[in-house]
């Protein structure tokens, strides 16, 4: 009798032990956080192009200048909506830090480098990877030369239509200001027969005097 009360007892403290092992507290957090949209200044662009690859830059203030790594991860060509502006964004794997970030300009030439075919430099005049602008030399590597002639052609691409856009700018600029001075011609010119009515008429009036 006694051998059957304690495997009861036993078998009971078998079933606490399973509902302790079951049990499982939801504990609600003491401050509620709202979530919160972060923008990238991305979605007002589309994306031309994206593709993996290291960026580099030519540490040009150091005693010994020198090529240093600035990440890996996903270099991209994204075009303004509203503005047609055309910019060469990378951000570093994981953490999504900024590594290149500046506007294509008419004048940006990729240049092999090293004689390797998987390779580009160019110079930027305002890179704004660090926040404030300032010019750097920076060197991209892609996995083979085919991806980097991908991504020669749509650079390329890019730098051709943003000439385009400043040329037709530029032309825009100057025949407004061509209306401006033939405006401007105008009026002088009708002031002028403005002024020659006056004087005839003056002459008129004096010539009646006498």
């Amino acid at each position: 009798m006694a051998e059957t009360k304690e495997t009861h007892e036993e078998h009971d403290t078998s079933t606490e032990n399973a509902d302790d092992s079951n049990h499982d507290p939801q504990f609600e957090p003491i401050v509620s956080l709202p979530e919160q949209e972060i923008k990238t200044l991305e979605e007002d662009e589309e994306e031309l192009f994206k593709m993996r690859a290291k960026l580099f830059r030519f540490a040009s203030e150091n005693d010994l200048p020198e090529w240093k790594e600035r990440g890996t991860g996903d270099v991209k060509l994204l075009k303004h909506r509203e503005k047609g502006t055309i910019r060469l964004l990378m951000r570093r794997d994981k953490t999504l830090k900024i590594c290149a970030n500046h506007y294509i300009t008419p004048l940006m030439e990729l240049k092999p480098n090293a004689g390797s075919d998987r390779a580009w430099v160019w110079n930027t005049h305002a890179d704004f990877a660090d926040e404030s602008p300032k010019p750097e030399l920076l060197a991209i590597r892609f996995l083979n030369a085919e991806n980097a002639q991908k991504f020669k052609a749509k650079f390329e691409e890019c730098r051709n239509e943003v000439d385009k856009k400043a040329k037709k700018a530029g032309t825009e600029k100057n025949d407004s200001a061509d209306k401006v001075a033939e405006k401007l011609e105008e009026l002088s010119v009708k002031e002028e027969s403005k002024k020659s009515e006056k004087k005839e008429e003056t002459k008129g009036k004096t010539e009646e005097k006498q």
